[in-house]
């Protein structure tokens, strides 16, 4: 009983060595392992941030593509009719911009406007006078979408206070009998006629007294947060708060960018100043009356010299975006402009191009104007690193603005799952195989170890279990041998005395045969000479062997085999098929003493597939169902009382399948009611 506990300290002591050792080993590995995967991380955040900057940069490429193109159009563009080719010739023809629907290189552009220097708001898509609709071949359905456009392009402007409702109506719309006046040819009248709808005037209207006509314009480039309340703030981006700094560096650096830009413009904005005042003075000066297009008198075009600022844009209160400039013409300021949808505006440029760039497998893209979003994308899901999710979900990949006139709209990409790439996926593979390779091998050193210990423990066992079953009967045989030489023993006495001597020197010789057997097992030494036996004679041999050992333990045998595979041959080695035999009986009389049925059942009988099957039953109480497989290892007994009780050295069974898987025959063992049943196969000759 002591030798157990001290063989489950062992176990324990191999299983923390084990254990100590695999930390020491997995621990520096995950370090480094998390080292590197933490430097592919960054390194992968970085090319992630080029790819954004790269982005931006094809935006801003594609917006300035898009507003060279507007701002390249002519002042008269904006008009109905304008003059084509040689002004001597007179040749009017429709604007580029009055064509429906609207055609624009801008994406979601609603309609072009104009604001004259008395507030009057006019547009491209109608003549000055609309009752001349059929003579440019507009149709009553087409004349009708294009006022419906106009009163939506007047209605957005007038809620965004651009352009100033009238207070009291105007004339009412002449008939469409009335004739068309005369168009000026010089200076073209540029305003909504008498047929605008009541809430829009066709001459100037009273205006309030606070406000000046255009006013509203000069307003729409300073700050206005107010603007914004219905729309999150950049600060309210869901960003790390360990990355704030960094948002806030950055808005630093936009800041200065922004002082820089506006001292220069502040210096530009000087010489102009200086340019409208002398524009002023030169429009003092009296002019030549313009001369009109007459049907007995040739058309003459007279063209005045004007200055066109740059394009500017903004957004409005209610969202959408507005694309204007500033003319002077004659001393007298227009405002030109384009309505714009701001969905359609970000979808067809900046959705687009992000969605189709790599970057958008790991960021997510805010756009902002004057600190209020006014646009979010979200990222595609993409395979990403095991801890980006809790280290750089949120951080802030890149802050950016767009050139002018879209100088104050930032593009703020921040991490939602930075993608492994592929030096992060073979680095996860690696660690992969590294820890399976780790737990596997030391799961293997611990189960090696542990087989060592437990086969030196049942060595140990068979050691004393063999110094007991040699001790036993040598002691008997001594005591035996002194009584007989002695004369101590009756004459009655002797003879049972010499059964006694011979029984024990029997189980002495089986005893020395099963370790001298083992010990040529374990060398692979074991020697077969296999020769052809009937089954009768083998049967008889048998009978001879055991018989006296079965009766003296006080059991009886039962031989019995099919009178048809009596002559049938089987090739084995008859001295051990004998040893076999022998070990199986030796083992069924042990585990079977206290059976209420003593008896031991030899049958023989052929099987379907041609073979011999021996069968050896007892009537004991059998072996555990999860011990069956195990009772054929070397120095392996049962662990219940049964076997506590009996003596036994662990190797009569091991011996049992070696010595047959040498005579290429076989052996299995099942559980009868009662008893255990040992089955032997061979195959006939």
């Amino acid at each position: 009983m002591a030798r157990r506990p001290l063989a489950d300290k062992t176990l324990r002591r191999l299983r923390l060595i084990l254990v100590l050792f695999f930390l020491a080993l997995a621990i520096p590995t995950g370090l480094l392992l998390k080292q590197s995967y933490s430097q592919l991380k960054w390194e992968a955040f970085h090319q992630h941030r080029v790819l954004a900057e790269e982005l931006v940069a094809r935006i801003d490429q594609r917006y300035s593509e898009l507003i060279a193109r507007e701002d390249a159009r002519a002042f008269t563009d904006y008009a109905f009719l304008n003059v084509t080719g040689d002004a001597r010739a007179n040749l009017l023809q429709r604007s580029p911009l009055a064509a429906f629907p609207v055609a624009s290189n801008i994406p979601g552009a609603l309609g072009y406007f104009q604001i004259d220097h008395s507030g009057r708001f006019t547009t491209p898509l109608l003549p000055e006078y609309e009752a001349s609709t059929a003579r440019y071949g507009i149709g009553t359905a087409e004349l009708s979408q294009r006022r419906d456009l106009r009163d939506h392009i007047y209605k957005v402007l007038s809620d965004n206070r651009l352009v100033q409702k009238p207070v009291r109506r105007q004339l009412a719309r002449p008939a469409p009998s009335a004739p068309a006046p005369e168009v000026d040819a010089a200076r073209p009248r540029l305003g909504l006629s008498s047929s605008a709808p009541s809430s829009i005037a066709s001459a100037p209207a009273p205006m309030e007294e606070a406000v000046t006509p255009q006013s509203a314009f000069d307003q729409l480039q300073e700050s206005k947060p107010e603007a914004y309340s219905k729309t999150p703030r950049v600060a309210d981006l869901k960003l790390e708060k360990k990355y704030e700094d960094r948002l806030a560096q950055a808005l630093v650096q936009t800041q200065r960018k922004d002082a820089t830009r506006e001292r220069e413009v502040g210096r530009s904005e000087e010489t102009q100043k200086l340019k409208r005042s002398l524009r002023k003075e030169q429009s003092l000066l009296p002019e030549k009356p313009a001369g009109r297009i007459t049907a007995s008198q040739p058309a003459r075009i007279s063209t005045f010299e004007s200055e066109v600022d740059a394009l500017e844009f903004s957004v409005l209160d209610d969202g959408h975006f507005v694309l204007y400039r500033k003319v002077w013409r004659n001393g007298q300021r227009y405002i030109q402009g384009l309505l714009i949808d701001s969905q359609q505006f970000i979808n067809g440029v900046i959705q687009a191009d992000f969605y189709q760039a790599a970057v958008s497998q790991g960021s997510s893209l805010a756009i902002a104007y004057q600190g209020g979003v006014i646009a979010t994308l979200a990222s595609h899901n993409s395979p990403r690193y095991l801890n980006s999710s809790d280290d750089l979900q949120g951080t802030l990949l890149l802050l950016s603005r767009l050139a002018e006139p879209l100088s104050r709209m930032e593009l703020i990409f921040s991490v939602s799952s930075l993608p492994a790439g592929p030096g992060g996926s073979v680095l996860m593979w690696t660690a992969l195989v590294l820890l399976m390779v780790l737990t596997g091998g030391f799961y293997l050193l611990y189960r090696l170890g542990a087989k060592q210990i437990t086969l030196a423990r049942q060595q140990q066992d068979f050691v004393s279990a063999v110094s007991h079953e040699l001790k036993t009967p040598l002691t008997s045989i001594r005591m035996y041998g002194e009584m007989l030489r002695e004369g101590w023993a009756s004459e009655d006495k002797r003879l049972s005395y010499y059964d006694y001597i011979y029984e024990e020197s029997e189980r002495l010789t089986r005893l020395i045969n099963n370790v001298l057997q083992l010990a040529r097992m374990s060398r692979h030494d074991l020697h077969v000479e296999l020769k052809p036996y009937s089954v009768a004679q083998l049967l008889d041999t048998l009978r001879s062997k055991v018989s006296s050992q079965v009766e003296r333990a006080g059991f009886t045998l039962n031989i019995n085999c099919d009178e048809a595979i009596k002559q049938k041959q089987i090739e084995v080695d008859a001295d051990y098929f004998t040893q076999v035999i022998i070990n199986l009986v030796d083992n069924a009389l042990k585990f079977s003493a206290k059976a209420e049925r003593r008896q031991i059942d030899i049958h023989c009988q052929a099987l379907r597939d041609g073979s011999l099957q021996i069968s050896l039953r007892d009537y004991g109480p059998g072996i555990p169902k999860e011990q069956l497989r195990k009772v054929f290892r070397l120095f392996y007994r049962l662990e219940n009382e049964l076997t506590r009780e009996t003596v036994g050295t662990g190797i009569g069974l091991a011996l049992v399948r070696e010595l047959l898987t040498a005579m290429h025959g076989s052996i299995d063992v099942v559980n009868q009611t009662p008893g255990v049943e040992f089955r032997l196969g061979f195959s006939l000759v």
